[in-house]
C-alpha cells in the first residue's frame, strides 16, 4: 500500500544519472507507516506519509 491517505501521496518516477550523464529508470517511493490517526474524535488505522505525521501532531500540541 503505497498512498498516504490524508495528502495522496504516491511513488514517483525518474532517472538515476550517473557522472557519464547515462540515465536509468528510478522510483522515489514515499515514507507510509500504519498509525492510528485522531479523525473525526475517533481512532483510525490509516496509511499515512510521515510529513502527514509531523503535521498531525503538531496540530494535536
Amino acid at each position: 500500500m503505497a498512498k498516504c491517505e490524508i495528502c495522496g501521496k504516491t511513488p514517483m518516477f525518474g532517472h538515476n544519472v550517473s557522472h557519464s550523464k547515462r540515465a536509468t529508470n528510478r522510483v522515489f517511493r514515499p515514507n507510509i507507516q500504519r498509525k492510528r490517526v485522531l479523525i473525526d474524535g475517533e481512532y483510525r488505522r490509516r496509511y499515512v506519509c510521515t510529513r502527514c505525521l509531523r503535521t498531525l501532531s503538531r496540530d494535536t500540541k
